[in-house]
């Protein structure tokens, strides 16, 4: 999951949070929000360890550990990775309830707009099948708010391969080693995580893809 903008504070200046909602159609339907923070708690607490210890393992800030537990920050994908290696569990894990033993025949579904919402600067996401614990791949549509590169604070990247779909309206994907690339409804691309990458709308309402994240 991706979004190139500094961790979010609660009461950040209005431009991001004009960002977060901007544009939004007044009859879209409201999703269930994620609840991130209790779910890295809830780890942390079944590990024993204190916020200092997570926060050394995880190479954060004490502060921005508490903030993030206590839902007055949204982290980008890059903290959210940082979270997950210092928890020592897969990405997509951070954004499934606790989960049982594994069973074969496993099965999720997600009705329309039912999905967990996980709003950054630059990007709403919405988390689809998160119920299904362990999973090797995060399925999310994502809303590209973000209009300019500059409306990030540099290049996105992290582990893992990516694949998008282009659902709605029209992007720019701009990608570290190939030139910016106009993509329409339709068309997807796959690519490694790890080289930077970005998505702006070019459309008059924000575009909507399906990313699919695997680790």
């Amino acid at each position: 999951m991706d979004d190139g903008e500094a961790t979010v504070e609660a009461g950040a200046p209005e431009r991001l949070r004009l960002l977060r909602v901007a544009r939004a159609a007044p009859d879209s339907p409201e999703l269930a929000p994620l609840r991130l923070g209790a779910r890295v708690r809830e780890i942390r607490r079944a590990r024993n360890w204190t916020l200092e210890q997570a926060a050394r393992r995880a190479g954060l800030a004490r502060s921005t550990l508490s903030k993030i537990e206590n839902e007055q920050m949204s982290p980008t994908f890059d903290a959210v990775q940082k979270l997950a290696r210092g928890l020592g569990i897969a990405v997509p894990q951070l954004f499934t309830s606790a989960s049982q033993n594994r069973i074969p025949g496993r099965r999720a579904i997600t009705r329309a707009g039912r999905g967990a919402a996980h709003p950054t600067a630059t990007y709403e996401h919405e988390i689809l099948c998160g119920d299904v614990a362990a999973k090797k791949m995060l399925p999310y549509r994502t809303v590209i708010r973000a209009r300019s590169f500059e409306d990030f604070s540099g290049w996105v990247r992290h582990d893992g391969e990516e694949f998008l779909l282009v659902l709605s309206g029209d992007v720019r994907f701009f990608s570290e080693f190939y030139a910016p690339l106009d993509l329409s409804e339709g068309d997807s691309a796959y690519y490694d995580a790890n080289m930077g990458h970005c998505l702006v709308s070019l459309s008059a309402e924000d575009a909507q893809i399906l990313w699919v994240t695997a680790h």
